[in-house]
């Protein structure tokens, strides 16, 4: 009996020693596959990301805490506006206004405006575009102000075009 019983078990080595030899690589094969395909999944997705297609500009904080753009107005006037996520729209100085090609004495100032320091008024406006770095946006609704402002803002009709804005320390990354 210890004869049949070494026997068997003799043969039951050599079975799982085979299963061991034909099952190991095909299992270590199929994960490889499965490897290699998720791997194939994730390239394309990475490829695939429209965040690194898009133009990309940043701006960089000031020592004031602001940020920053120069951009090309119109094509035409170079203008440094101060980022202001808290201004619904674009807002401009009379001299800015003028520099890029609009007549602020023509304009009619019948939009009032509730700021801060009291109400102002502001005459309505649509910027044919405004450029920083290689991100341009087009038909941008603006208010050139009255008299108040002493800066012009980068508001919220210019950024709400973008794909995307993200402050990150000490830079401003727009997307578009």
């Amino acid at each position: 009996m210890n004869h049949k019983f070494l026997s068997l078990m003799v043969s039951a080595g050599a079975i799982a020693a085979a299963l061991v030899l034909i099952l190991v690589p095909k299992i270590e094969n199929a994960e490889a596959a499965s490897e290699a395909r998720a791997a194939e999944t994730v390239n394309v997705v990475e490829t695939a990301d429209p965040g690194e297609m898009r133009r990309t500009a940043v701006m960089l904080i000031k020592s004031d805490g602001h940020y920053w753009a120069r951009t090309l107005v119109n094509r035409k006037a170079s203008v440094d506006f101060m980022v202001d996520t808290g201004a619904s729209t674009v807002a401009l100085t009379q001299d800015d206004a003028q520099k890029m090609g609009l007549r602020p004495r023509a304009l009619t100032y019948d939009i009032e405006i509730r700021t801060a320091g009291g109400i102002t008024y502001g005459a309505d406006v649509v910027i044919d575009s405004i450029r920083i770095g290689e991100v341009e946006v087009r038909d941008v609704r603006g208010v050139v102000m009255k008299d108040v402002l002493t800066q012009s803002l980068l508001g919220m009709s210019f950024l709400r075009e973008l794909y995307s804005y993200e402050f990150r320390s000490d830079r401003l990354i727009i997307r578009q």
